[in-house]
């Protein structure tokens, strides 16, 4: 069962003006002439993750990087509906509960993209544990988090997760690391480069 209340709560982030913020932001003219999102399309792909539930989808960029070879959900119904209109398969956490998707072993992935600095530690906790009934046993688990300088740029970000963080909760959760890299850049980039990201892939026990 989805535990609807560990969804992300963070203030702003349920609400329309953060989608449109999404939105706009897709809609930058050098994000579209420039394929901006090509590093992080590729970066996702070659972790091959399958059919991939993404939790804390937006408006779904990770979806459309998968070829929307997936589901995604999310508590903000603007956001839900945004990734729709793209064609995307997304829901809201009481829609996902009441979806053919919710049932054990249905994902080869879980993932968790820029979700776990929007809440305390207790709620990402509970948030995953909620979902990995629906990952199937050898399943892998993606989580992707900002380093210093993504953090300092969005308001609604609540904490910092690095990667002894997500060690730590990923272990907690009785999931195996497998890998834990900086990407695009090395781990120094971090501090001024918004876009450098943790990436954290563990695996669920067979």
């Amino acid at each position: 069962m989805i535990l609807r209340a560990v969804t992300p709560r963070a203030p702003g982030t349920e609400d329309r003006a953060y989608t449109d913020r999404m939105l706009a932001s897709e809609g930058a003219w050098w994000n579209r002439y420039l394929d901006a999102q090509a590093p992080w399309r590729w970066n996702l792909r070659r972790l091959r993750p399958g059919f991939t539930l993404d939790v804390g989808c937006g408006i779904g960029r990770n979806l459309r990087h998968l070829d929307g070879h997936g589901v995604g959900v999310d508590h903000n119904p603007h956001s839900v509906a945004a990734a729709r209109r793209f064609g995307l398969t997304a829901l809201t956490p009481a829609e996902f509960e009441r979806s053919e998707f919710n049932r054990p072993g249905r994902f080869d992935s879980l993932l968790l993209s820029h979700v776990a600095e929007h809440m305390p530690e207790e709620e990402l906790r509970a948030l995953l544990a909620s979902y990995l009934t629906s990952l199937r046993a050898g399943g892998r688990v993606i989580v992707i988090t900002p380093q210093e300088a993504g953090y300092r740029s969005d308001a609604t970000h609540v904490r910092f997760v690095d990667f002894a963080a997500l060690d730590r909760i990923v272990r907690d959760a009785g999931l195996r690391p497998s890998r834990a890299y900086s990407f695009p850049f090395p781990r120094t980039a971090g501090r001024f480069f918004k876009y450098n990201e943790f990436v954290s892939v563990s695996e669920k026990p067979a």
